[in-house]
């Protein structure tokens, strides 16, 4: 038989075709089908390709010196590009997050994504997402609260307004938190939009979130509230002058007293367990409703979830601040208060910002996240049927609490490997 008309590819052929087929796998599978080297029709795969016991990975062909330059060059593209993706996927389980970052295919498969930038963006995508929908929420929050208090009555300010009344009142604080919260939830979709260090660890407690990705969350939250709360500051800084006196940066209940632009601080009559019920309160309301809206079997829920979930959590946020705000301030939230507060102290308002309330600074960290594990605890207690919550076990989760790494391990058992449960996205402040 003349070797011209064989059937038979050559080498190089045989590797190009190798390179083609793998091509066409993605299409179709996470896991492209094998074809050893030796396999000279280049028709069935393998059915169990070997697998590379260093990094987990189906081992490629092997590519002789002599074969096609580009089949040989596609390979070890695709095998340095496997090990990445493997490497990420590791790095991301660290930090107790999925192990495929939450993007588009369409983006997924474009060029820049192997730039340097791209690789550490996809790794730290969620908490990206965090530090960024809080820095947003800050920005509304203590833009609101500087604008009305720099406008107010002993401003210079005050008559030039609108009006003669300066440039807000107190709604237009709870107009701000509300508008901050609501943009920062369309900003950190895709993290589930908590914004709030309490909230994201009862959805850790209450909705099998796992504890591995709260620590992440922490310090993005809190770095987006400190570095939030320092734009404003360096916005308002003329506006400070003229309202307090150059230089002057003053805590209430002092005269020309500025720091409340940044944290909050109790009436002075209130008692350390006077503001501690008031948060309290506050951040259980908090809780109760937004498990209302992200419960799916409850039916009350369809008209405020969904796509309507960030102007729910408008409304609820702005219905907290004008009913429960006067008292202390209504912070509710650690990356709200502690991250801001602790700029207020680097800017130069001193010690104050600690000692104040005798000592406030406490309150709305231990507060809120008390708050938060009682009013989750209500709502699954008294409505919610899911089973993920460990009031719907045995002894309403008492156990968990006695022996929590094994009955959390337990609990999860049966879930795909870091999937989260449905309705994670946009889970809220």
């Amino acid at each position: 038989m003349d070797k011209s008309s064989s059937t038979v590819p050559s080498n190089a052929q045989h590797i190009e075709n190798i390179a083609l087929n793998h091509n066409a796998a993605d299409a179709t599978s996470n896991n492209p089908p094998y074809y050893p080297t030796g396999y000279s029709n280049g028709v069935a795969p393998l059915a169990s390709p070997p697998i590379n016991a260093a990094h987990n990975l189906h081992t490629l062909p092997t590519v002789n010196e002599n074969t096609s330059g580009y089949a040989g060059s596609q390979l070890s593209k695709r095998s340095s590009s496997a090990i990445q993706d493997r490497t990420h996927q590791k790095l991301r389980s660290a930090l107790g997050l999925q192990q495929e970052a939450p993007i588009i295919e369409d983006h997924d498969e474009q060029e820049h994504q192997k730039l340097l930038w791209s690789r550490i963006r996809l790794i730290m995508r969620e908490p990206f997402a965090e530090f960024w929908g809080v820095f947003i929420m800050i920005m509304f929050g203590n833009g609101g609260v500087a604008q009305v208090l720099l406008s107010g009555p002993t401003s210079a300010s005050y008559s030039a307004a609108p009006g003669g009344m300066g440039y807000g009142n107190y709604q237009s604080i709870s107009w701000g938190w509300g508008l901050g919260v609501m943009l920062g939830i369309y900003v950190a979709g895709d993290s589930g939009a908590y914004l709030n260090p309490a909230i994201t660890l009862a959805f850790c407690v209450y909705r099998g979130l796992p504890f591995r990705r709260w620590p992440v969350y922490l310090v993005a939250q809190f770095l987006g509230g400190f570095l939030a709360s320092g734009v404003v500051y360096a916005n308002y800084i003329p506006s400070i002058n003229a309202y307090a006196g150059v230089g002057v940066r003053a805590v209430p209940p002092n005269d020309g007293a500025t720091a409340s632009i940044f944290c909050t601080f109790p009436q002075p009559y209130m008692t350390n367990g006077q503001q501690f019920v008031s948060e309290f309160v506050a951040s259980s309301l908090l809780i109760f409703v937004i498990f209302a809206l992200k419960d799916e079997s409850n039916m009350g829920a369809a008209l405020g979830s969904k796509n309507w979930f960030p102007l729910s959590l408008f409304f609820l946020i702005f219905g907290i601040g004008a009913c429960f705000g006067f008292e202390t301030g209504y912070a509710i939230n650690l990356a709200r208060d502690f991250g801001p507060r602790l700029m207020a102290y680097c800017v130069g308002y001193g010690t104050e910002v600690w000692t104040a309330g005798n000592y406030y600074f406490w309150v709305p960290i231990v507060a809120s996240f008390t708050g938060c594990m009682f009013g989750g605890f209500l709502y699954d207690f008294f409505i919610y049927t899911g089973p993920e919550s460990p009031v719907n076990t045995p002894w309403l989760g008492i156990p968990m609490l006695l022996n929590p790494a094994k009955a959390y391990k337990g609990r999860s058992k049966g879930r795909e490997e870091d999937k989260l449960p449905d309705g994670e996205d946009l889970a809220p402040i």
